[in-house]
């Protein structure tokens, strides 16, 4: 066995398949720390050890295996992160079940839709609350239901009950590492999510591409808050840490990330934009004297001075003389909000606004961006820390192809491309070519090795969490309702979407709405049964009507009758700020 791990990296041809993973890491730190939480009946943070985890995912697979499931079937997991999540996951897994992960807070007819596309057989539910929310729906006939919580509903079972008292030999079925290992699915063009098809193979050369890049040691803490059903938390912040035998602490929720990152004091941090974007935020609004502003301007432009001159990019400025003090005062204390311990600092998603990123790498965080998407299990390039430009994506990872193409499209081609669309040969026929580039619909350019994005082939909204929106099939749905004669969709970089909306008037008498302070809720009930065959991700969350139509001649539309959305953003810039105030 040691000669398949060096410096306990546990390589992908070693592992074969994530359970092989799973199966040697358990084996070789069967008494290290592999996950932390908070456990709410003793109140306190505890741990498991590896050789601990396998118990627990062996005795999973024989509550499994009593529901006669077969490998190749489908398994889905809509809970928060946990230690449950990864001992389902690994307890299917070896048993040669494909996992489909879901997202605790989507809405129900999306979860029936997935469920329905990929037949599943077995789903995990957190709690009694959200099959009471799934009831309604037309969900897969032969779907069994389990629950993390006690439950009174006979189609609901607690794990509790099907569990065993005690687990037999922990099972590693053999597989082929290009076999299937989960459906990811993600945002569609018509609405409906698609499902990516990703192989062991994909998501075992993606974590140790990922570590070659950025070095991650058995020693290392990571605090992990993103959710699993997110392809970069999975794939970054799970297997990559499982590969390296590092610990990973399950975050209570993002509203005691605060909290937790103190506590937890981690080395490791896997985010998107919007927490750092947050945080700044909340720094901005603590900034109340001006003596505390300048203060901080100076740390940072010091900081930002010293970075640029490691990086062989900046000269020594007069700033840099109060760097030490600087350090201390303002930058340190800030840093110990995050723990004081954190060495890296993923970021991935959707794009980081540039101040935002040049305050944090000022203030001393080891920031790296990255892109990627599901379809490349994820990551495809990151930046590093003896090389990182925070207006770049990083240089591609080892192994990884680029290549502009038409109107400056990027494609990638390497082994993250996923096995295709689920059940939609024609999609993937469309995304991944003849010769194995995945077409991204991102425009890029490569300058010194490194990869920028400059823009979207197609007309897509990236929210901050990385969720991408196409606006024109949002905005088609909408205006299917004769209530609305225009809209457009906000939401580009944004936490959430929000419309301009122009009302057709006559409706409006002949449904009596009026314009009172109920007209936002009104309409926004209107615009959810709308989209209501579009994910959670893509619900509108604050409108305004616009009073003045959008014409051809008022410059506001092309003369094939088209958005001109930077004039729209631009005129309607007061309208929309205060859509976003206070978020």
């Amino acid at each position: 066995m040691d000669t398949l791990i060096v410096d306990d990296l546990i390589t992908p041809a070693a592992a074969v398949t994530l359970p092989g993973l799973f199966r040697l890491r358990s084996q070789h730190s069967a008494d290290a720390t592999a996950y932390r939480y908070f456990d709410l009946q003793q109140q306190r943070w505890s741990d498991l050890s590896w050789r601990e985890m396998a118990v627990q995912v062996a005795r999973w697979q024989v509550a499994m295996q009593a529901l006669g499931l077969q490998p190749g079937e489908r398994v889905a997991v809509m809970v928060c992160n946990c230690p449950e999540w990864v001992i389902f996951e690994q307890a299917a897994l070896g048993l040669g079940l494909v996992i489909v992960p879901l997202y605790v807070n989507d809405r129900p007819g999306n979860v029936a839709y997935i469920l329905n596309d990929a037949n599943v057989k077995l789903l995990l539910l957190e709690s009694l609350a959200q099959w009471n929310e799934l009831k309604g729906e037309t969900l897969p006939a032969q779907l069994h239901l389990w629950s993390l919580a006690s439950c009174d509903d006979s189609q609901l079972h607690s794990v509790a009950d099907v569990l065993p008292a005690s687990g037999a030999e922990l099972i590693t079925l053999e597989q082929s590492s290009d076999a299937l290992a989960t459906i990811v699915y993600t945002s569609g063009t018509t609405g409906r999510p698609k499902g990516v098809m990703l192989s062991h193979a994909n998501i075992l050369w993606n974590a140790h591409a990922g570590v070659r890049a950025v070095a991650v040691y058995s020693s290392d803490l990571f605090l992990s808050f993103l959710p699993l059903s997110h392809a970069l938390e999975r794939t970054i912040g799970y297997y990559l840490p499982m590969m390296t035998g590092a610990t990973v602490a399950f975050a209570r929720s993002v509203l005691l990330l605060a909290e937790d990152l103190i506590t937890i004091k981690p080395t490791v941090l896997i985010s998107v934009p919007r927490i750092y974007e947050r945080t700044y935020a909340k720094i901005n609004a603590q900034l109340q004297s001006p003596v505390k502003r300048k203060l901080f301007e100076w740390a940072v432009a010091s900081g930002w001075g010293k970075f640029q001159m490691s990086q062989g990019r900046g000269h020594w400025q007069p700033v840099m003389l109060l760097h030490p003090l600087l350090q201390k005062l303002v930058a340190g204390k800030i840093m110990a909000k995050l723990g004081g311990r954190v060495r890296i600092a993923i970021c991935g998603g959707a794009p980081m606004p540039e101040h935002v990123g040049r305050t944090f790498l000022g203030l001393g965080l080891n920031l790296l961006q990255g892109y990627g998407m599901t379809e490349f299990s994820p990551v495809a390039s990151v930046n590093v820390a003896a090389n990182n430009d925070p207006l770049s994506v990083g240089p591609p990872l080892p192994e990884v192809e680029v290549r502009i193409g038409k109107d400056d499209e990027l494609l990638l081609r390497g082994p993250g491309v996923m096995l295709g669309y689920w059940n939609n040969q024609e999609v993937t026929n469309s995304m991944i070519d003849s010769d194995g580039w995945l077409h991204t619909g991102d425009k890029a350019k490569v300058e010194g090795k490194r990869l920028y994005i400059t823009g979207r082939l197609k007309d897509v909204l990236v929210l901050a969490n990385g969720e991408k929106v196409p606006p024109a099939d949002v905005e088609m749905a909408i205006s299917t309702d004769p209530l609305f004669e225009q809209v457009m969709l906000i939401g580009d970089n944004r936490p959430f979407l929000t419309a301009l909306l122009v009302v057709n008037e006559d409706e409006m008498i002949k449904r009596n709405i009026n314009r009172d302070a109920k007209l936002e809720e009104q309409l926004i009930v209107l615009l959810c049964e709308c989209l209501s065959s579009f994910p959670g991700y893509a619900q509108i969350r604050r409108v305004t009507v616009v009073a003045e139509p959008w014409t051809v001649e008022n410059e506001m539309l092309t003369p094939t009758l088209k958005l001109k959305r930077a004039k729209l953003m631009e005129r309607h810039q007061a309208e929309i700020a205060s859509m976003y105030e206070g978020h």
